[in-house]
């Protein structure tokens, strides 16, 4: 069933199954309730599209329409995307998750984390959510040497292995070292040339400037608990310290700037849409391997989707069971469906990218208006429910 509503407010376009007529209403009401600016939605069923939507406006000023290659910064989903090159490394027995990271990266084991783990770094209990003894400067962010640096002479706040803390930038840089460390190329490269190129996923960790021209701006919510915290939160505050290497801007400058864009922050400046993550996920949703193309093999998607731990990590204070790099549905943090088996990553404002093999469903969800709840919010849950419901 085509779907073409240019001249409608909003403007939708795109095609989906007739069986899956619900999730038209549900992407629709999104914007009836007010709070979807423009948004892209993407879901596959056993590698085939059943859902293909794209609509709204990539300016607040509602005259620029989202078009189908509309690109957007999805946020934290780059953990997600991060978590399984990680795992084609592993599959291909190029990394180990029980090594110690300084096996890989000796400069990195000093200071107490000679004993840190690689599944550690992944589930976030690596010790290392923010540089506190040697605080860097507001912009530091932007310079991966100057945080690669950091993080090495870092000692981590608590005995490693012991305690969940949402590790909201700094897993990026040492998952994104180690993929250079064993590869000789940084994470961006590695994952188009290995992940995103393979699949045809429009896909970036950093983004080139030819992109530009299609890429929405991100609307951050000033209300949300991570985004305020700098101005409503004691110095000390660990989601703070968390951020306190980016730079002293507001939110909306900082994530739209060609800094932000450029640079390959791993675990949170990657750049897609709805299409492109589903088509990610896709793969992991079948085992590995879609349309002839495999980025790993069963065991080791399985190995990624097992339960870490099922603790409240201390950062953003929420509930998540913590599988490798990627989180496990969590319904009161993340929800992703029906069963405890479906697992990816949100982002923080509302996109989202996920695997359910159990119905082999794969979900991708770019949004350019962020809402300011902790969770991954009611816009993807009435989308997820109407995808379920279809089923």
């Amino acid at each position: 069933m085509k779907i073409e509503k240019q001249a409608d407010n909003p403007p939708v376009q795109g095609w989906v199954d007739d069986r899956f007529g619900k999730v038209v209403d549900a992407y629709l009401e999104n914007y009836r309730q007010g709070d979807e600016l423009g948004s892209s939605l993407h879901v596959t069923v056993a590698g085939n599209t059943v859902v293909d939507l794209w609509g709204g406006w990539t300016d607040d000023a509602r005259m620029k329409p989202w078009t189908q290659d509309t690109l957007v910064c999805m946020m934290s989903v780059a953990k997600g995307i991060s978590a399984i090159a990680i795992a084609v490394l592993v599959d291909r027995g190029q990394l180990d998750l029980d090594k110690p990271v300084a096996n890989y990266w000796p400069e990195f084991g000093q200071n107490g984390k000679e004993i840190i783990l690689l599944r550690w770094v992944l589930d976030h209990r690596a010790g290392l959510p923010a540089l506190v003894d040697e605080p860097l400067w507001p912009g530091a962010t932007f310079d991966r040497e100057a945080m690669v640096k950091a993080l090495e002479r870092a000692r981590p706040l608590w005995e490693p292995g012991t305690v969940a803390a949402y590790h909201v930038q700094t897993q990026g840089y040492i998952l994104g070292e180690l993929v250079r460390r064993v590869t000789g190329t940084p994470i961006g490269e590695f994952i188009r040339s290995e992940i995103t190129d393979p699949l045809g996923a429009d896909y970036w960790m950093g983004l080139p400037e030819t992109e530009f021209s299609r890429t929405s701006d991100l609307l951050p919510n000033d209300r949300s608990r991570l985004i305020a915290a700098r101005d409503a939160e004691a110095p000390d505050s660990l989601r703070v310290l968390a951020l306190a290497q980016n730079p002293d801007w507001p939110w909306r400058k900082m994530v739209n700037s060609a800094e932000w864009r450029t640079a390959e922050i791993a675990s949170a400046s990657g750049h897609g849409n709805g299409r492109a993550v589903a088509r990610i996920y896709a793969a992991m949703a079948n085992g590995g391997t879609i349309d002839g193309v495999r980025i790993m093999k069963p065991d080791t998607v399985r190995r990624f989707a097992e339960m870490q731990h099922n603790m409240i990590e201390i950062v953003q204070e929420r509930n998540y069971r913590q599988g490798l790099g990627l989180l496990l549905n969590s319904p009161d943090a993340v929800y992703m469906g029906p069963h405890d088996a479906a697992f990816g990553h949100h982002g923080i404002g509302g996109s989202i990218g996920f695997a359910d093999p159990v119905e082999q469903v794969s979900f991708g969800y770019a949004i350019n208006k962020m809402h300011e709840v902790g969770t991954n919010g009611p816009r993807a849950r009435r989308l997820i429910d109407a995808v379920y419901a279809s089923l």
